[in-house]
């Protein structure tokens, strides 16, 4: 008789050196696509006019110079418009994310009254509004116009980040609230000793993307804000681009011309270091939200 031989169990193959050699080549390939835009702008702002009007400059800086970035330091208005945007930008993130949990925690209670109502009248805001005209009424009406709030109050309150992080809360088991609730803890309690813990991911996420909001916002400052020490870093910005633009076009001399032809080149320089200049600093802060990015699947789970 033949000896009775077990099959043989069929394992799931793990660590294909081919599938993890593309794998990494795809992953440096999408790094290098989203890294080297940057990285041109950061070297054409460090060359030399001449490089960057002739566009030479691939690699590395040609003709390495700082006088584009010397140009931009060089003015106190510009640290004034620099401090102004980081009161904007945490004074706004930090709004928003009050704004968005207050408003979020109670539609996720199953006994609120009403509670299809307020939906659907948070819903219907978010995608009809009155348009500029009446807004622009209703903060000069409150006294916001030319004020430091008419940069904080349109950035105050977001219906989708609202509806976002009702949503994160819905994905918290509820046995969570009603044992919390048997053992004596208050509404207040369970939103900032269970609710808030478990929904930092989302919050993460609002808080960068209000970040990036404001930090790149410039219309909303151009139309309230008339104080030029209250406007924020881009449209400072933009005003000395423009300024540099108008004195290009005013006619002049011989020697005027040379001077001006000198200037347009350092122009093009100085665009590139202005994107350096405001980019950096909301890059900075990638680093520091993505541990909640990673976490985001798992936050929230419970064992069986």
């Amino acid at each position: 008789m033949t000896a009775y031989r077990p099959k043989k169990e069929r394992h799931i193959q793990e660590g294909n050196v081919a599938v993890t050699v593309v794998l990494y080549v795809l992953a440096v390939l999408a790094a290098l696509i989203c890294i080297y835009p940057m990285y041109y702008v950061l070297c054409m702002s460090l060359s030399s006019p001449a490089a960057v009007s002739g566009f030479k400059v691939y690699g590395y800086p040609i003709g390495l110079q700082f006088n584009a970035y010397n140009v931009i330091v060089r003015k106190s208005a510009m640290w004034q418009a620099y401090g102004m945007t980081i009161f904007y930008v945490v004074v706004s993130t930090a709004i928003t994310l009050l704004t968005c949990i207050l408003a979020a925690y109670p539609l996720t209670s199953p006994n609120l009254i009403g509670k299809k109502y307020l939906t659907i009248f948070l819903l219907v805001p978010m995608y009809f509004s009155g348009g500029l005209i009446p807004t622009f009424m209703i903060m000069k009406t409150f006294g916001l116009y030319n004020n430091v709030w008419a940069m904080i109050v349109p950035n105050a309150f977001s219906i989708w980040y609202i509806i976002l992080t009702r949503t994160y809360f819905h994905s918290i088991p509820e046995t969570m609230r009603e044992a919390a609730k048997i053992d004596g803890a208050s509404s207040y309690q369970i939103l900032f000793h269970i609710y808030l813990p478990l929904a930092k991911p989302i919050l993460a996420v609002i808080a960068i993307y209000t970040i990036v909001k404001v930090w790149n916002g410039w219309f909303t400052a151009q139309v309230y804000l008339r104080d030029l020490d209250l406007q924020p870093l881009q449209l400072y910005l933009r005003r000395v681009l423009v300024s540099v633009t108008q004195k290009l076009t005013q006619p002049s001399t011989k020697e005027e011309m040379e001077m001006i032809a000198k200037t347009r080149l350092a122009n093009l320089s100085l665009q590139y270091a202005m994107i350096i200049f405001t980019t950096l600093p909301v890059i900075f802060t990638y680093p520091f939200f993505q541990k909640y990015f990673v976490k985001g699947v798992m936050v929230g789970s419970l064992k069986g």
